[in-house]
């Protein structure tokens, strides 16, 4: 697997601080952008822990159990989205929810994509447009709800609009490591949202669960969607597909499936919501 390598290291590192303002939505007392200061990425990585580690139970090293963050040297290279909630505050004791993004000249300063360690990524990285991974998406306990959902995707909007990101992916979870409690859910995929061939990621031979645990017949299709994560549903409203087969990760204490969105739908739905906002306040 190859990715090309950015020719500087300003290309690999993305816009400098003072050009972040690329995302920048506020809409009530809710605002989206990406994180301008070393303060605010660790707040993010504060609420990773806090979703990832205390409330679904994944395992940290124990450097992160110390510092009760989440990180790796993916943080360093990839933009952090972030919702505030100016009511808390406009800095980082405001963030209640973020996402990472990770374009390719992320993934050529680290050497791959991060969802390569448990699917083959190789049709993304030869896909003809700009790809965006995203990952660690995450909002805090006493703040999902559709307004700070809503407001991640207009960030992202914006964001893959700015770079004209033609697809993105990354892996989406089902809770728990016994992907056989999601068998309804899974085989729904596999049967009605498997990807096209042409970017059809496949999970690597050694971590490789096969998703179509019923037959078409063997289920009720109106539970089986019921069964589907939120965040996977979000996903399918916007055109989304799955790749070829689920991964275990015991660390985090997932089943994850690879999803790949096509931008067109996301940036044409919350560009056009944006535009028709700063018309109105016109």
């Amino acid at each position: 697997m190859r990715i090309d390598r950015a020719d500087s290291e300003a290309e690999l590192l993305g816009p400098p601080i003072s050009n972040r303002e690329i995302v920048k939505v506020v809409a009530g007392d809710f605002e989206v952008r990406l994180a301008q200061t070393a303060e605010e990425i660790d707040a993010a990585q504060r609420l990773r822990y806090r979703i990832f580690y205390e409330e679904m139970s994944a395992h940290p090293t124990p450097e992160m159990a110390v510092q009760r963050r989440d990180f790796d040297a993916y943080d360093e290279v990839c933009d952090h989205l972030l919702v505030l909630d100016r009511r808390r505050g406009d800095g980082p004791e405001g963030i209640v929810g973020t996402y990472r993004m990770i374009r390719r000249p992320a993934a050529a300063k680290m050497g791959r994509f991060y969802s390569s360690a448990e699917y083959d990524v190789q049709k993304m990285i030869d896909y003809p447009g700009e790809v965006l991974e995203v990952g660690r998406s995450c909002i805090a306990k006493d703040a999902r709800n559709t307004a700070t959902m809503q407001m991640l995707w207009r960030g992202i909007a914006l964001y893959a609009y700015h770079y004209n990101i033609q697809v993105m992916f990354g892996c989406a979870s089902f809770p728990g490591t016994d992907p056989q409690q999601h068998a309804q859910a899974m085989s729904y995929l596999y049967h009605h949202h498997l990807a096209p061939p042409e970017i059809r990621v496949r999970a690597v031979e050694s971590r490789f669960v096969n998703m179509e645990m019923l037959p078409r017949d063997g289920y009720d299709q109106r539970k089986a969607m019921a069964r589907l994560p939120p965040l996977i549903k979000g996903y399918l409203r916007l055109g989304g597909y799955v790749g070829d087969g689920a991964v275990i990760d015991r660390q985090f204490n997932t089943t994850d499936v690879f999803i790949i969105v096509k931008t067109e739908l996301v940036t044409e739905k919350y560009m056009r919501h944006y535009e028709r906002g700063a018309i109105d306040k016109d």
